[in-house]
This record gives C-alpha cells, structure tokens and sequence, in this order.
C-alpha cells in the first residue's frame, strides 16, 4: 500500500499537496513540555510532529520583533528581578520599555502568577529551572527554516500580531515589521506555510489592504463577535481573511456543537480552535485524545492549537 501511496504522490503531485486536516498548530511551541515560545519548546513541538508553530510577536524599545506572548514581561521572565524599579505606573515591565540587548539578559521561565510566584499549571516544567532566553522573530524563522532543510519535512509559522493599534500609540508599527521579515524569508502568498493572525479586525483589514499581504490570514475571536455569530457576518469576514479562531467554548459547549464551523466553512472559511490542554480539560472528557478525536472527527475543525502537540500526531 504504501509503495502505491509514492507511486501515486510521484504521479499526482499537486493532488496530495493538500495539508493536513486537521492542522496540529503547536499552542507557543510545546508549551505543556517546556516554557512557552523558547526555542526548546519550538524544536520539541517540531519533533512531536506539529503541522505549524506559533510566534506570538511584539516589539523591543529599539523595534526588533521579538516572539513573547504578552506585551508585558511579569509572567514568563526573571524581570522584576534582573531590572527592578523599570516598571510603569500600572506595575508592569512591559518588552517595549527594554532594548534588544536588555531583553537578552533575561531568563524565560514556566508561566507564574507575578502576584504569588505560584506556577499557573503546577503539573509542568519546574518554574525557574533551566536557562532559557528571549529569541527574536527572525532568529525563529531561521530555526524553523533551518530545521526544514535538515529533516526535508514543511514545518509552517503562525505568527500573532500582537495589539498592533497600542504598538502605534507607543510610536512603533509592528505589522510592518513583521511584513519585512517574512518576505526576507520567502513567506508572501497562500501557497506558503504561514497564516497571520490578530484579534483586531482593523488591523486585519489593513494588512490585506494597506499592507498588501497576500498570504493567509485569520481573525482570532474571543467568543461572541459580531462578525462570527451570524451567516451575513461571516460572509462579510470571508471578504478578507481565510478563517477564524475561536476559542474552544465557541465551537462545542462540552459535547453540544454550537454549530460554529459548519456556518464558517460553508462561507469559505477555515476554522483553528484554541486550545486544547492536557492538563485543563473540559467536562465530559477523559483524556486529551479523546477531545482531540471529538474535535477532528466531529466538529469538524480545520486545525487545532494545542500546548501538547504530540496528542493529535
């Protein structure tokens, strides 16, 4: 069988070009095995057979896109240690108030409560165990490429543009310099391995307009939205983006379909849930697998982002 299955891709290339279904998006790499959005955590997700990686992108004081979930630092670095007293008003040491160069002295750590130093999901990696750093965009970029070449497989990037319209009230632009680096790096059209995503439709809007990317992109929901909750407005959202990503809520109230994909798929639009945990389950379901199999072969989901890659591989 599997001599025919070579046969067959040899002869009908383009016919099996089609990716996978669902995508097995891997949720700030393996965030469940390793802290979030370090290069260890990516290359352990790559190894477990992700279908794409995350990078969830924000801008240093001197504009180098740099992969960190948050905006702030508080929860996922030693910065009130390494940099005290560099906090705003509000008590947050935010990326944007700290050179490239400062950044880099920083130790990325498993995900705490800044309040109480406790660790959000205790069942993980050691908090403050390990050296772990910052890397920038481009620095991922070149190690996912890197490792594509390596292993011959086609390890796609789903970068996150992070609160784009408060970037522009500091003074920076951050679509913009996202935009430079993946045309650096040969990602420009849909055929390529990467979707943009936001939460702000304005900014999505603008990326396809202004900007003029022409790759994929996806407009992240935090639940109820105008814009997903009705046939019209998906329609309306097809015009511009390629798919959704709700959160998980959105698609099934524990084993009740809202029916959410198929009204998104029939105007066109894929759909990427986030995120399934081993470790935050809902009710009704015993295991991760489980979910996952409820989610792929039920709900019907497009892809799925997930801290624990390896359950849907």
């Amino acid at each position: 069988m599997r001599k025919l299955l070579v046969l067959a891709c040899c002869a009908f290339g383009p016919l099996f070009a089609a990716e996978p279904s669902p995508l097995i998006i891997a949720h700030r790499g393996a965030s469940g095995y390793l802290p979030e959005h370090t290069l260890a955590a990516k290359a352990f997700a790559y190894a477990q057979g992700a279908d794409y990686l995350e990078q969830d992108v924000v801008l240093s004081k001197d504009g180098v896109p740099i992969v960190q979930h948050d905006v702030t630092l508080d929860s996922t670095t030693d910065v009130a240690v390494r940099f005290p007293g560099r906090q705003r008003a509000n008590g947050s040491f935010y990326a944007l108030d700290f050179t490239l160069g400062e950044l880099r002295q920083l130790r990325v750590v498993e995900r705490f409560n800044p309040k109480t130093g406790k660790s959000v999901y205790p069942g993980r990696f050691p908090g403050g165990v390990g050296e772990f750093r910052i890397n920038t965009f481009e620095e991922e970029l070149q190690f996912i490429q890197g490792l594509n070449r390596s292993t011959g497989r086609r390890v796609g990037i789903y970068p996150e543009v992070k609160l784009a319209a408060w970037h522009r009230q500091e003074g920076h632009e951050i679509s913009k310099a996202m935009l430079v680096l993946l045309e650096k790096y040969g990602y420009a059209s849909k055929t390529d391995a990467c979707f943009i995503q936001c939460f702000e439709w304005e900014e999505l809007c603008r990326l396809r307009g202004e900007l003029g990317w022409k790759g994929r992109l996806i407009f992240l929901t935090g639940g109820k939205s105008p814009w997903t909750d009705t046939t019209e407005g998906l329609r309306e959202v097809a015009k511009v983006v390629d798919g959704i990503g709700p959160p998980l809520f959105a698609v099934a109230e524990g084993r009740n379909l809202t029916g959410l994909v198929a009204r998104a798929q029939a105007a066109g639009l894929q759909v990427h849930p986030y995120t399934l945990r081993n470790d935050a389950l809902p009710k009704g379901f015993a295991s991760a697998r489980e979910f996952f199999g409820f989610l792929a072969w039920e709900a019907k989901v497009d892809g799925l982002f997930s801290d624990f890659p390896d359950v849907g591989r």
